[in-house]
């Protein structure tokens, strides 16, 4: 069985409440970017090229999206359920892009526990440093759960 003293572990759906809620500010920063579309192979000019970029809506790089929902993901894997969670359901809706060098503020909530089925709701909000909602997200997941010792043994 796994030694849950040796490695802390995020809240059980029992020691999970509504209202819940994280604070998180990041900043997007290059070598976060490079290594995104060096693990991803993703080569749209969109999120790295200026002279691309400068003749398009955006006029500068953008975030690749996918990089705003991995901040939510980790977020919710180290803090709110914690380690042993599990996303389960995710919808997000991108409100503006956001540029590279920005700092973001994520307030994460818990609108909904739902012991029969061991799943919490948690509700994302995203801002940049203007106050501007970057965007929204409702993101269920399953917090951390173990097998009784008795169970594991069988």
């Amino acid at each position: 069985m796994y030694n849950m003293k040796a490695r802390k572990i995020g809240k059980t759906i029992d020691e999970i409440e509504e209202g819940d809620s994280l604070s998180l500010t990041e900043s997007i920063e290059d070598n976060q970017l490079l290594l995104y579309l060096g693990l991803t192979n993703d080569a749209n000019p969109l999120y790295i090229q200026h002279d691309f970029v400068k003749d398009t809506e955006y006029e500068r790089p953008v975030v690749p999206s996918i990089m705003l929902m991995g901040i939510i993901t980790s977020a919710i894997s180290k803090h709110l359920p914690g380690p042993g969670s599990h996303v389960v359901n995710f919808s997000i809706n991108f409100i503006d892009p956001v540029y590279h060098y920005e700092t973001l503020t994520f307030e994460f909530e818990v609108i909904k526990v739902d012991k029969m089925k061991d799943v919490v709701t948690i509700s994302v909000e995203a801002e940049n440093s203007e106050e501007k909602r970057i965007l929204d997200a409702v993101v269920m997941v399953k917090p951390p759960a173990f097998k009784l010792e008795e169970e594991a043994n069988e």
